[in-house]
C-alpha cells in the first residue's frame, strides 16, 4: 500500500528543496510523540543515511537512493536495516513542484504496509512544521541575508537541540560549547569556570542556554546548584566575549536564557511586562543575579539580550513530558483552586524568539518570551484533556507539591501564578506560529 500526503508552503521551489538538504532538517521534521528517537542524520540526501532508534535500541536506518535524487524536484530514501525491511519494507518518495514562482508544493509518498492511520499524526506534525519553519526562514533571511557564525550552550537540552536545528537549518554555522572533549570543528571545550580566551573567536553571536534544571526538591544543595550553574558560568562567558570583541574577533551579540520568575511567585491578575519590577523570592534572586551576570559583555558594547522564558510546552522535555503520560491515562486535573496564571510558550515559537534575538538589532534587554495568550491552570487542565479526549476530574491538592517540592519549591514551580504578557514581542510585530494553547499540545502530542 502507499500514503500519500500534501501540502503547500510560501517559498521558492529551490529554496524549500535547500533547506531538506542542511544539517538539521530531519530532526526540525521529526515528531516528539514518535516512538523513535533520532541518532543521526544524514551527511547528503543524495546518498546518505540517517539512522534512528526504536524502543529497546532496534535502528531503523534510512539509506538515500542516489537514482531517486532529481534536485530540486525529488529525493528518495529507504528502508535498509534488517530485520526491519524484511518485516515492514519502507520507500518514501519526497517530491517537490512549484507552484508559480514563490510557492512549493510538497509531496510525501510513503510506500509500506504500515497503516495509512498509524503515520496520519507523523504527516500532520511534519507538513504543519516545514510550513512554519519556512515562514521563520523567510523572516529571518529578510534580518541576516548572509550565513553567520553562532556559538551556543546548552545544545543537548530540550531548546537548544531544537534552535541549533532551526538555525543550520537557515544556512547558519552553530558551534556547540561543550564541557568534554570536542568530537568535530563544530565543537569547542568550554570550561564554564574558566573558558579559554579564544573560545569565542571568529564568532558572531553567543546564545547562552545551559544551566542546571530548576525542577527538583528545593533544598539548599539544589538551590546553591541552580545558581551556581547559572550565575558564576554566564559572567565567566560575557567576560570572554566582551574581551573578543574589544580584539575585533569575538561576538557583538550576547543572547542568555532567563525566565519569567524573576517576576516572583504570586503576582495574581497584575499583567506583567520587560518593564514590570522584580518580585521576591529564591527564584527571583537568582534570575536577577543571572541577568546582571551578562553585564561585562553589556558594558562592552555587545548587544544584550535576556530571554525571559515562560513554561515551555514540549512533548520532548519539561512540564509536558511529565505530565501527558498522567494526562492520557486519566490521571491529570488542576493543582490546587487552579486560578493560578499560567504563562506558556510552545517549543518552536519559544525557538523563533532566540532566533530573532539573534539576528534582529531591535532586540536588547528583557524579552518575555512567552505566549500571549496565558492561561490559569484550571483552562490548562481542560484543554489538556480536550486535545488528549481524557477526563480531567482528579483535583490535586496544595500540600501534594508542598511534600514533594518543599513549600518554597511549590510555591515558585507548581503553583506560581505570574499573568506575563509579550509586550516587547509584540512591539516588534513578531508573529507567533501558535498563540493558542490548544494548538500547541496537539502539535506537540500529535493530535
Amino acid at each position: 500500500m502507499s500514503i500519500t500526503r500534501s501540502s503547500v508552503v510560501d517559498d521558492t521551489i529551490d529554496e524549500v528543496f535547500a533547506w531538506h538538504t542542511r544539517p538539521g532538517a530531519f530532526h526540525r521534521l521529526s515528531p516528539p510523540f514518535a516512538p523513535m528517537s533520532l541518532r543521526s542524520e544524514a551527511t547528503s540526501i543524495s546518498d546518505g543515511q540517517a539512522v534512528l532508534a526504536l524502543p529497546g535500541g532496534l535502528p531503523w536506518k534510512a539509506t538515500h537512493v542516489p537514482s531517486g535524487y532529481h534536485p530540486p524536484h525529488q529525493f528518495v530514501d529507504t528502508l535498509t536495516s534488517v530485520p526491519l525491511k524484511f518485516v515492514t519494507p519502507w520507500t518514501h518518495t519526497h517530491r517537490f513542484d512549484a507552484v508559480g514562482d514563490d510557492r512549493t508544493r510538497i509531496t510525501d509518498t510513503v510506500d509500506t504496509r504500515v497503516p495509512g492511520f498509524v503515520l496520519s499524526s507523523m504527516f500532520d506534525f511534519r507538513h504543519r512544521q516545514l510550513a512554519d519553519d519556512i515562514v521563520t526562514q523567510k523572516w529571518a533571511r529578510a534580518l541576516q541575508p548572509t550565513p553567520i557564525t553562532i556559538a551556543m550552550t546548552g545544545v543537548s537540552g530540550t531548546i537548544g537541540t531544537a534552535l541549533a536545528a532551526l538555525a543550520t537549518t537557515g544556512g547558519h554555522r552553530v558551534i556547540s560549547l561543550v564541557r568534554r572533549d570536542p568530537e568535530g570543528p563544530d565543537e569547542r571545550r568550554w570550561d564554564t569556570e574558566h573558558p579559554a580566551a579564544d573560545l569565542l573567536d571568529d564568532v558572531d553571536v553567543v546564545i547562552h542556554l545551559a544551566g542546571a534544571s530548576i525542577a527538583g526538591r528545593f533544598t539548599d544543595s539544589h538551590v546553591a546548584s541552580v545558581r551556581d550553574s547559572r550565575v558564576g558560568p554566564t559572567r565567566a562567558l560575557a567576560s570572554v566575549a566582551a574581551a573578543a570583541h574589544a580584539r575585533g574577533s569575538g561576538p557583538s551579540v550576547f543572547v542568555a536564557g532567563s525566565a519569567i520568575g524573576i517576576y516572583g511567585d504570586s503576582r495574581g491578575d497584575e499583567r506583567l511586562t520587560e518593564s514590570s519590577t522584580p518580585g521576591d523570592g529564591v527564584v527571583a534572586d537568582i534570575v536577577r543575579d543571572w541577568e546582571a551576570a551578562c553585564d561585562p559583555a553589556r558594558d562592552a558594547g555587545l548587544r544584550v539580550s535576556n530571554i525571559r522564558t515562560g513554561v515551555v510546552q514540549s512533548a520532548a522535555g519539561g512540564m509536558l513530558k511529565l505530565l501527558r503520560p498522567l494526562f492520557s491515562a486519566g490521571l491529570g486535573g488542576p493543582i490546587g483552586n487552579g486560578r493560578q496564571w499560567l504563562s506558556w510558550i510552545g517549543l518552536e515559537d519559544v525557538c523563533d524568539v532566540f532566533y530573532r534575538a539573534a539576528l534582529d538589532e531591535r532586540v536588547s534587554g528583557p524579552v518575555n518570551a512567552v505566549s500571549p495568550e496565558p492561561v490559569r491552570n484550571a483552562e490548562f487542565t481542560s484543554t489538556m484533556g480536550s486535545v488528549l479526549h481524557r477526563p480531567t476530574f482528579f483535583r490535586v491538592p496544595e500540600f501534594a507539591p508542598k511534600l514533594l517540592l518543599t513549600e518554597t519549591g511549590a510555591d515558585s514551580l507548581a503553583l506560581a501564578d505570574q499573568r506575563v504578557v509579550p509586550t516587547e514581542l509584540e512591539r516588534w510585530g513578531h508573529e507567533f506560529r501558535m498563540p493558542r494553547l490548544a494548538d500547541a499540545l496537539a502539535h506537540q502530542c500529535g493530535k
